[in-house]
């Protein structure tokens, strides 16, 4: 394996590891996240949107230990998926593809990967509710998440790749509205708009993870903070820069100086104070929109959270150094309201880890 400077070094090993161990004790098998430390294989009474993780952080791993082994389980992992390209019944297929054949396209930008991605984000754009202008939530026409923005991309990608400009507006329309309804004047976020689909008017917010309809929870506003730091670079459109990074300064506003955040920054004295795959989503998101910044000190800013963030994963506290232990990040959170996977590894939490190590230690140019 590579060498790479303290801490980060133990933490590629630590996740070689596990990730190694993953595939051997459960061959084929995509999990969500842990249940005391051990890794939970079916999703619990939610959406199915978590395959494209494992493939991701395989991908990760590859390109951080440089080892063939690994890049034969991404490649495989990434396979055992492709049906899932014509899946109608989720909004998650930009974390399903953009991990996994995303990735394997960018590294190696062959057609058969190509047209995986174009079918892929074809059928994500036939969640589109043309009145409200919003690729609409698994829970029906009625509802805008904030999760899309970080699925979204695919679209986006869809559309470069096919030169497919109906495509494009429909990317472009989603970003748009999901600014005016989910992003608040404070740069807080909503995670659901209630939208009235035979009108297209916004209706009210509402939540299912976080502690109010009203309050911000804390994984989705990282999905919007990176998710428009990719419009941005998909569109070049300056207001969706603006609001990533108002997203960000919001983070690093209301987030305490180690980096990581609660489930819900509104939440008075939560009994889980932390949120790590959260604050990976966000380590990754702030590397990416460091990029974007024309602002010499708001790059240094996000630049300098994005390492305090991962300096503080690589710890004792949250990376899973024990054996017996299956995920690499601790202290993450699925869904609190449901009590699934609390305080446990959940498996995007992981991915994102690795891919802002990847960005840190690899000097990789923006990428999703």
């Amino acid at each position: 394996m590579k060498s790479y400077p303290e801490p980060y070094h133990r933490a590629i090993q630590v996740a070689s590891q596990k990730l190694s161990r993953l595939v051997a004790t459960y061959p084929d098998l995509t999990p969500s996240f842990t249940e005391k430390g051990k890794w939970r294989l079916q999703q619990a009474g939610w959406t199915n949107w978590c395959e494209g993780f494992l493939g991701g952080a395989l991908w990760m791993i590859a390109l951080l230990t440089e080892e063939q082994q690994f890049r034969e389980y991404a490649e495989h992992y990434s396979r055992l998926i492709e049906p899932r390209k014509t899946d109608r019944t989720v909004h998650d297929l930009g974390f399903l593809f953009l991990p996994t054949w995303g990735r394997w396209y960018q590294l190696d930008p062959n057609p058969s990967a190509g047209e995986v991605l174009i079918e892929a984000g074809k059928t994500l754009a036939e969640r589109y509710q043309a009145k409200g202008g919003y690729l609409c939530s698994f829970q029906g026409a009625h509802s805008l998440y904030v999760d899309i923005m970080m699925n979204v991309p695919l679209v986006f990608e869809a559309a470069r790749l096919s030169s497919d400009e109906r495509l494009f507006q429909i990317a472009h329309h989603h970003c748009l509205t999901t600014r005016r309804y989910l992003v608040r004047g404070d740069f807080s976020t909503a995670h659901e708009g209630i939208f009235d689909p035979e009108s297209g008017r916004f209706i009210r917010y509402q939540t299912q993870q976080g502690w109010r309809d009203d309050s911000t929870w804390a994984r989705g506003h990282c999905w919007a903070l990176y998710g428009f730091t990719l419009a941005y670079r998909y569109s070049g459109e300056g207001a969706f820069l603006s609001t990533a990074q108002g997203l960000a300064d919001y983070y690093l506003l209301h987030t305490p100086l180690h980096g990581i955040p609660p489930n819900d920054w509104d939440e008075p004295q939560p009994a889980y104070p932390t949120e790590s795959s959260a604050a990976a989503i966000a380590a990754s998101g702030l590397l990416s929109l460091a990029d974007c910044v024309v602002d010499a000190v708001r790059t240094k800013v996000y630049r300098q959270t994005a390492q305090q963030i991962l300096t503080s994963l690589c710890s004792d506290q949250f990376l899973a150094i024990e054996e017996g232990w299956e995920g690499i990040l601790r202290h993450g959170i699925y869904h609190l309201p449901a009590a699934v996977g609390v305080d446990e590894s959940t498996i995007w939490g992981d991915y994102f880890f690795l891919e802002a190590l990847w960005k840190v230690l690899c000097g990789v140019p923006n990428t999703f």
